[in-house]
């Protein structure tokens, strides 16, 4: 099964690598996909994305992010294997 997180971005770092939290947890992510950068030049800072295998495939909004993430919540409620997804490898 392949499934996007959501995260959001909470530091940029060296190029295009980022701090992405996800429900507590921040992971190194790449954000060549979406870029570091908006069109305008400012910096992703806060705003939402789609992470999958450490990299960020797409930006979506807040409200998005948020039902994704307690959909997942619930489906940890009784499938603990979904742990990892949401607050990495420790859940295990």
């Amino acid at each position: 099964m392949c499934i996007g997180i959501p995260g959001r971005i909470c530091e940029l770092g060296e190029g295009n690598l980022a701090r992405v939290e996800v429900s507590g947890v921040k992971r190194e992510v790449d954000l060549t996909l979406v870029g570091a950068h908006d069109e305008h030049g400012a910096p992703r800072l806060g705003q939402w994305v789609l992470v999958h295998v450490g990299f960020a495939m797409s930006l979506i909004n807040e409200q998005e992010a948020l039902d994704t993430l307690d959909a997942l919540q619930n489906m940890f409620d009784v499938e603990p294997d979904v742990g990892p997804l949401l607050y990495g490898e420790e859940a295990c």
